[in-house]
């Protein structure tokens, strides 16, 4: 029974998703891909079985996920792909524009609680920042995650950077958990063999793309701006586990969601039962 399988559509994955779509590792599924925004859509509306989506869509939903053990897209320390770029000092953001990204959801939360602890309270327009640019507009900061993030990192235009990974270390010694990967507790319920065979492949995926990281990183670098070094020290800086201190990192965040207002309540963390991997 084919499994319609959610993928961020950026270079981060490629270690786990790159060993499944090259044949490496077979199943029966139909791959989706697309930016965070839309694979939480997708999956709230219970469009994909198991996805990647944003560790925020979780704490919205967590009725309908079960989490997909040891799985995660995050960091402990700089991310490089999660940046706030401002054309003035972040203590000047106060009360300015900030274009974020809309493929993202938790990455505009991250900004928004780490704001909040800097005492800084900007206002906030969603765009794409690639075709801002390019229309010769210059917002005053720009989130951007993703390849686009990496894209433009060294804007001449934006001297302030800020990687929120980084920040987020600094402000609590916790790693980042940006995305997690969830299956829909109705199609568990409805097909449990299809569903766990289909999470087990992706962990499976992930132990052999960190296995092979030279093979991967010189893959990504065929569309990307990024030489071999520089895309091994972004693969080197990422987080694919979900282990005792990135869960940690994830319950901080959902109690930090909380105290901003928004979220209702911290979720727990609920594991696809015992047994089924």
């Amino acid at each position: 029974m084919t499994v319609r399988l959610g993928k961020i559509g950026y270079l981060n994955v490629l270690p786990i998703y790159h060993p499944i779509e090259s044949g490496r590792f077979e199943g029966d599924f139909h791959i989706v891909s697309g930016p965070p925004a839309e694979l939480n859509r997708l999956m709230a509306d219970g469009r994909l079985d198991v996805s990647a989506t944003s560790s925020i869509e979780y704490a919205r939903h967590p009725e309908r996920y079960w989490l997909v053990p040891n799985l995660a897209i995050g960091s402990c320390g700089p991310v490089q792909s999660v940046l706030l770029l401002s054309r003035v000092p972040v203590n000047e953001l106060d009360g300015r524009d900030i274009l974020v990204s809309s493929q993202t959801h938790t990455s505009a939360a991250l900004l928004k609680v780490l704001f909040r602890h800097w005492g800084i309270t900007p206002t906030y327009t969603t765009g794409d920042a690639t075709s801002t640019l390019s229309r010769g507009d210059r917002p005053q900061a720009i989130l951007a995650i993703g390849d686009e993030a990496l894209n433009l990192r060294y804007h001449p235009d934006y001297p302030v950077r800020v990687d929120l990974g980084e920040a987020w270390r600094d402000q609590t010694g916790l790693p980042f958990i940006f995305g997690v990967w969830v299956a829909q507790r109705s199609d568990f319920a409805a097909r449990p063999g299809a569903v766990t065979k289909a999470c087990h492949l992706l962990q499976q995926a992930k132990a052999h793309g960190r296995e092979h990281i030279e093979e991967m990183c010189h893959i990504a670098c065929e569309n990307s701006c990024l030489d071999t070094d520089e895309m091994r020290s972004y693969f080197d800086g990422l987080v694919y586990d979900l282990g005792e201190a990135e869960q940690d990192g994830l319950k901080r965040f959902y109690a930090e969601l909380v105290e901003a207002g928004l979220i209702t309540s911290a979720p727990p963390l609920n594991f696809l039962p015992t047994g089924a991997l």
